[in-house]
């Protein structure tokens, strides 16, 4: 095995101002979840892409502590500062508390992570469980020079800012083309400039999630929740930040400005950006309305599908592609995957009934050495599997008589693979129930009856629809209603 700092080498030569750390120790933050809709393939990839990075750290011997957000408040329609804070319209249209929102989402978010067979986070805290750790950060910015409060709300003024720290790092944004490029909005005139990001906002009458501040009854802006949790609980200075490519401007080039205001110094060594997954070149999002939804993507029902797919092969597809690159979605793609991951499971299946010959005809030494090259070089998953499936061939060729393997590399080989497969890649070795056609019959049913009951409330049969609804919950399935229909879920 190559040296555990093998890893951080390769991502800093991305950033050479960054140093690597020493082991034993990783502190990694990744950006989670706005929690006002069901998690779509989108949002699969990064947390695909970090929970392989900490288990592959765990596997190279490091102790790590994963801390991954939950935004439940301050994150607006758009990035000007202006809009409706994303859960509260939720919660409006629907006519909930904006924590009951909150809630449903994120217990359906942690459901299809454990689908994925994403290891939950050592710790996940929210943004409204913050409010004072972000109102002292906000403080130490003030008392830095590098924020003002105008008419109850507070701003990070990034102009003065780069007067002594280059604001657009990570992006390679300039300031002046961005005062040039930013549109006058309405609700801006409050800024000295219109580059300059909300550190607090002051609450509309008509606002619903709101805390008392220095400032004013308000909020806090979406940018500063991470800066305030990754310190409270990383350090003023950690190891790696991650979140997808989309976040890297605005949101974490506003918080290393956050760090720097607050701290002096930029927030960690190294920032791992995964890149987006699209759907014909396009972005997959919930703002432009082309999204897949994990649910249908494990049942089939969506008009893109030609098929139900097992989370298990989801989590392939994703690793089979370097999590820099672009990823399009399609159902060849899929599909593929699926024949692939059920070739590396038969494979596993098989490696436990092998026999040893007496000699060996495989380098074991130089395979495994491939494997943790790629993993080290910028976390090279697809590399990495090309070299596992030449393990796939090797216990293919001895099952049929034609390789000969030796009671130590196959008693080598019997550990390892299923080691990578398993642990580090994260795959189940045996697929799981109640997926594929299973899970689309259930969908399919569960259409049905909520179909009959939109009837019946369509009538004004409120009995009918009553009675649909607790017998149903009589079973430990939860209907819930919305604007755009009903969605159930088992409790």
């Amino acid at each position: 095995m190559e040296h555990p700092v093998s890893l951080y080498n390769s991502l800093s030569r991305k950033k050479e101002a960054f140093k690597p750390i020493n082991p034993p120790h990783v502190g990694l933050y990744v950006c989670g979840p706005t929690v006002y809709g069901d998690p779509h393939l989108g949002h699969a990839r990064p947390y695909i892409t970090f929970d392989l990075l900490r288990r592959y750290f765990k596997h190279l011997g490091y102790k790590v502590r994963y801390v991954r957000n939950i935004t439940d408040v301050g994150h607006l329609l758009n990035d000007a500062d202006e809009g409706e804070d994303k859960i509260a319209k939720k919660a409006r249209l629907e006519e909930l508390e904006p924590m009951e929102v909150v809630h449903f989402y994120t217990r359906r978010f942690h459901d299809a992570m454990h689908k994925l067979n994403n290891l939950p986070p050592d710790i996940e805290p929210s943004a409204s469980g913050h409010i004072i750790e972000q109102i002292q950060v906000i403080e130490a910015i003030i008392k830095s020079g590098y924020a003002y409060e105008t008419q109850g709300s507070v701003y990070f003024d990034v102009v003065k800012y780069n007067q002594d720290h280059p604001y657009g790092i990570l992006s390679g944004r300039k300031v002046e083309e961005l005062m040039a490029n930013t549109r006058e909005l309405a609700g801006q005139d409050e800024k000295n400039n219109p580059v300059d990001f909300a550190l607090w906002k002051k609450a509309k009458p008509e606002h619903i999630m709101r805390w008392p501040s220095p400032w004013s009854d308000g909020f806090p802006g979406w940018h500063l929740e991470c800066t305030a949790m990754s310190t409270k609980y990383l350090g003023n200075h950690f190891d790696i930040h991650g979140g997808g490519m989309d976040l890297q401007f605005p949101h974490h080039e506003a918080e290393i400005a956050q760090s720097v205001g607050s701290c002096g110094h930029q927030p960690c060594n190294f920032w791992m950006h995964n890149n987006l997954i699209t759907i014909q070149g396009q972005k997959m999002g919930k703002s432009l309305g082309n999204f897949i939804t994990l649910d249908e993507l494990f049942s089939g029902n969506h008009e893109k599908l030609e098929q139900a797919y097992d989370p298990q092969t989801v989590r392939f597809y994703i690793l089979q592609a370097h999590y820099r690159s672009t990823l399009d979605f399609s159902n060849d793609a899929l599909k593929a995957a699926e024949k692939g991951l059920d070739r590396l499971r038969k494979s596993l299946k098989t490696l436990e009934d092998l026999e040893a010959s007496q000699s060996s005809e495989i380098d074991l030494g130089s395979w495994k050495k491939k494997i943790y090259t790629a993993l080290n070089d910028d976390l090279n998953s697809p590399i990495a599997i090309s070299h596992l499936f030449e393990g796939v061939k090797w216990i293919n060729q001895a099952h049929e008589g034609q390789l000969k393997i030796s009671e130590s590399d196959l008693k080598d080989l019997k550990a390892f693979m299923p080691l990578m497969v398993t642990d580090v890649l994260g795959l189940v070795a045996e697929p799981e129930e109640n997926h594929g056609s299973d899970a689309g019959l259930d969908q399919g049913l569960m259409d049905l009856i909520l179909n009959l009951r939109k009837q019946a409330k369509d009538n004004k049969d409120w009995t009918t629809a009553d009675l649909i609804r607790d017998a149903l919950s009589g079973m430990g399935i939860q209907v819930k209603d919305t604007k755009d229909g009903s969605t159930w879920e088992k409790n």
